[in-house]
């Protein structure tokens, strides 16, 4: 079974407050691509104009560290087929003790909050849940393979170290942010993947995050 973990993309939804949505429309449609092709032939060519950290993202370590990987260089095998445990929690703060006792090596920790929920209203860029700085260093120590949230930021937007991102990236550790669907996961094994396009010089990028149970 597949379960779908991530938010669609659509014209004009903010994704982040302070970054410009998505601006999605035809390079080519339908109607004109009519003259270029043989009768009853049609084509649409679309064309998108957005920030990088748009809809369900991966950060890579270019993000946070100038030498740090960029989409290109991250291995598949950090991105595609991992195994995966949910860790479900509660609003605020999400401290190391709600990983305490779980296998995390090589894993993908995908924190549950509910925070989803609020996505495309006000609400979801309000106090939103984020991991706290012991978190991300318990997550590192424990060999973590990348770790997602469904909230706004990982890391709390009041606090402009960015601990988590800044511990988690240094790390090599992946993250991916502004997830959904987390509640569908089973308690049970799963592999989980989000795999973005290989570009170069980019830290970030959508990604179609899904599981497979």
């Amino acid at each position: 079974m597949l379960i779908d973990l991530s938010q669609t993309v659509v014209n004009g939804e903010l994704t982040y407050p302070g970054l410009p949505a998505p601006m999605i429309c035809d390079f080519l449609s339908r109607e004109t691509s009519r003259a270029l092709y043989a009768e009853g032939v049609e084509f649409q060519i679309g064309r998108i104009d957005m920030v990088a950290n748009t809809g369900t993202y991966l950060d890579s370590p270019f993000h946070r560290y100038a030498e740090g990987k960029d989409l290109a260089k991250l291995p598949l095998e950090s991105l595609a087929n991992l195994p995966g445990v949910r860790v479900k929690c509660g609003a605020g703060a999400v401290g190391a003790e709600v990983f305490a006792g779980q296998e995390l090596k090589g894993k993908a920790v995908l924190v549950e909050t509910g925070w989803s929920r609020h996505w495309g209203t006000e609400a979801y860029f309000g106090a939103h849940p984020y991991l706290t700085e012991e978190a991300a260093v318990f997550l590192r120590d424990a060999g973590a393979g990348l770790v997602g949230i469904d909230s706004l930021n990982i890391d709390d937007r009041g606090d402009l170290r960015r601990p988590v991102h800044s511990i988690l990236l240094g790390a090599e550790i992946p993250i991916v942010e502004h997830m959904t669907n987390l509640a569908a996961l089973p308690e049970g094994p799963f592999r989980f993947c989000a795999v973005p396009p290989k570009v170069r010089g980019f830290g970030t990028f959508p990604v179609r995050a899904f599981a497979l149970a």
